[in-house]
């Protein structure tokens, strides 16, 4: 990653934290160098990174990090307040999509968040671009399949986890989703809110 790759990942973690509760236990799909961690440190207790290729470099200590596939790393017994998949769902096959929304809600608490970033579909232009003139690397570019962010309700809701805020940042060129477990047995509160 250069200077710019690093610059946007701040700006979609930014866009994150403030929905991670204080002092939680923090699971990172796709932690990739664990940038989540070192950025939300103050405000995240531990966790655990999740990624398919190891780390260049990982800070020991409070924040362990498996070189895995999701959920396939993470153990059964584990709840976690906060699940984050930033810029992570555009890389994911739809099938495996399916399996990783089965497996969130059994991973978090009651009251916890599952919180998603994704590009629009139109920052693949902008990527392409970006990388012929080497002002960009891409961050796995290529894998990208079309995904379309406006799936991710559609994909992720699920009787226990509902979607409480949707918005786009970066100039509308990236998605946040954040969804919240819902104990099955309290009455529904409908004041989710989403922005265009």
């Amino acid at each position: 990653m250069n200077r710019l790759d690093r610059y946007l990942q701040k700006l979609r973690i930014e866009a994150a934290l403030p929905w991670v509760p204080p002092g939680s236990h923090v699971l990172d799909v796709g932690c990739a160098d664990g940038a989540v961690f070192r950025l939300g440190e103050s405000r995240i207790a531990s966790g655990v990174g999740v990624d398919t290729r190891e780390a260049d470099a990982w800070s020991d200590g409070r924040f362990e990090r498996r070189t895995g596939e999701f959920p396939g790393a993470v153990r059964r017994d584990e709840r976690f307040d906060a699940v984050v998949m930033l810029a992570v769902v555009e890389h994911v096959p739809e099938k495996a999509l399916t399996e990783w929304a089965g497996a969130v809600p059994e991973l978090l608490r009651s009251g916890g968040r599952l919180i998603i970033t994704a590009p629009d579909p139109l920052v693949d232009h902008i990527l392409h671009a970006g990388m012929r003139l080497r002002l960009l690397d891409g961050m796995e570019a290529h894998e990208h399949h079309g995904f379309d962010p406006r799936a991710i309700p559609s994909i992720f809701s699920a009787p226990t986890l509902v979607l409480d805020r949707r918005r786009r940042f970066e100039l509308g060129l990236n998605h946040l989703f954040v969804f919240s477990k819902r104990d099955p047995q309290a009455p529904s509160d409908d004041t989710r809110t989403a922005d265009a």
